[in-house]
């Protein structure tokens, strides 16, 4: 066990930390605002005129994404329901919107190289892994992202030999679906009370009150706009504002 400190907010008897990818240990920013606007040029290239507002309902104002937006906290499916929801506001059928929708996100991501090494680890997050996995600490991975895209980022940057499980949200509800988080608590073989949650999005807030963790780190350094958690225990900037103690 060890305690966790941040800015003067600790955190004791801590077996296990359960970190978010995207814009949390992963810098996303550039890839995501990309991805979103190429989804929302194919599906204009269908149904002309619906472009802006599809940038809109993705997070997106001009080079900007929200880091409270739908393409930075959704996931995949979420995204397409979006959006087909203003596909079918042209007059198409929602079997057909859907089809539509789910045959631009596909084509998106024929145009995308390998969105790993699109997405490097954010500054900090090497070090705190290694000095994690140093104190004894179990670490988990818990992403909106698919499982393969949190397996290919791990293995990318050799993060892989540190963590103990990394899930997507393939086959669940949402990231704080009780069955996921019970499957993670069960496999690390620890209580909700000896987990630290670490993201930077109010589904992370979700996740750990849903876990019942001991505490809820809000990091605040993945995205270029400032992101507010006011609902987490302690808000950081760096990686480095973490403290393993033993």
């Amino acid at each position: 066990m060890a305690t966790i400190r941040c800015k003067g907010t600790q955190f004791n008897n801590v077996r296990a930390i359960l970190f978010d990818k995207d814009g949390t240990l992963a810098n996303s920013e550039a890839f995501l605002r990309n991805l979103a606007q190429r989804r929302s040029r194919l599906i204009d290239a269908q149904i002309p005129g619906v472009q802006e507002p599809l940038l809109m309902a993705f997070g997106i104002e001009g080079d900007r994404i929200d880091p409270a937006g739908l393409t930075a906290v959704g996931t995949r499916q979420e995204n397409e329901v979006a959006a087909a929801a203003y596909v079918a506001e042209t007059g198409r059928g929602w079997v057909e919107s859907l089809s539509i929708v789910r045959s631009a996100f596909s084509e998106a991501d024929k145009h995308s190289l390998c969105k790993a090494e699109q997405t490097p680890p954010t500054e900090g997050a090497a070090q705190l892994l290694e000095t994690l996995m140093v104190k004894g600490l179990k670490i988990a991975v818990l992403s909106a992202d698919s499982t393969h895209q949190v397996e290919a980022f791990t293995k990318a940057y050799q993060f892989a030999p540190h963590i103990q499980i990394q899930l997507g949200v393939d086959g669940y509800r949402s990231k704080s679906d009780p069955v996921l988080l019970q499957r993670i608590l069960s496999f690390l073989e620890v209580t909700p009370e000896e987990v630290v949650v670490v993201g930077d999005a109010a589904t992370d807030v979700e996740v750990a009150r849903n876990l019942g963790a001991i505490g809820f780190i809000g990091f605040t350094g993945g995205w270029s706009t400032a992101v507010s958690l006011s609902q987490a225990d302690v808000q950081i900037e760096k990686f480095a504002q973490i403290e393993v103690l033993t």
